[in-house]
């Protein structure tokens, strides 16, 4: 178990729950009396904490996004809500599912918990969901025997986490019916390599292909790591180079 910033909010939640109802319960309080301060704290704070509890487990997380794995489809520095409730309810901390509402699909964004350590957060496109098989070399990509389409759609300059710039392609890929833009690094040498997916698990990859330390490195996704779907940019905000300082070179963290 991970003591998070999760963890705290549901420990907090509870001691002023039980606080307030001990006192209630155990002390007769009738209308009129004067609380303990500790109880009048526990009674203030406790459906404060309650809302934000159930908000941030159920129904929508704020991430900021440090790095450019997921460029141009996410930039550095982009605020973003992710549903909580798209792939199914799950309990906060223990993050056992208790109602299942959807599966993930191929072509969304995700944010999960990294194999590797559960601890950071990781956000990648959907490739491969169970039963596909995906075969990679180079620049082409292949789901289940369909190589993927790519259109040209110009330059890019990609700015890294460093704010330092690189000249990169776009272009649109034809996920199997599912358009989203990536950008390429040309004349560079890229991973090979093919799976099945099993259930239960999916396969991830960044929309900045060359720059990205995803499934093609480290494998599939167990669906207990899911946290939810991202949904949309509601702030941006670049701060520069100093945000190396909360990322390591994997550059594929998100951070509150």
């Amino acid at each position: 178990m991970d003591f998070d910033l999760e963890f705290w909010l549901v420990a907090a939640t509870a001691v002023t729950g039980i606080i307030w109802l001990l006192y209630v319960v155990l002390a007769g309080k009738r209308s009129g009396d004067t609380e303990p301060v500790l109880v009048e704290y526990a009674r203030s704070f406790f459906p404060v904490l309650l809302i934000v509890l159930l908000l941030r487990s159920f129904v929508a997380e704020p991430f900021r996004i440090p790095s450019g794995s997921m460029l141009p489809t996410l930039e550095i520095g982009d605020f973003i809500l992710v549903n909580k409730f798209a792939y199914g309810l799950r309990l906060p901390v223990l993050h056992t599912k208790i109602l299942n509402l959807g599966e993930p699909q191929r072509g969304d964004v995700m944010v999960f918990r990294y194999p590797e350590n559960p601890k950071v957060d990781y956000i990648k496109r959907v490739i491969g969901i169970p039963g596909d098989v995906l075969e990679w070399s180079n620049k082409s990509l292949r789901v289940n025997g369909v190589e993927l389409q790519h259109t040209d759609a110009g330059g890019y300059m990609a700015l890294d986490q460093h704010n330092d710039k690189r000249d990169t392609a776009r272009q649109v890929e034809d996920l199997l019916g599912v358009a989203h833009d990536i950008l390429i690094i040309p004349n560079t040498p890229g991973r090979t390599g093919s799976i099945v997916v099993p259930a239960g698990h999916y396969f991830m990859m960044g929309d900045n292909r060359d720059m990205s330390n995803d499934s093609r490195f480290w494998g599939l996704v167990p669906e207990a790591n899911i946290v939810g779907k991202a949904t949309y940019v509601w702030m941006h905000l670049n701060m520069g180079g100093w945000l190396q300082i909360f990322t390591d070179w994997q550059g594929d963290k998100l951070i509150l």
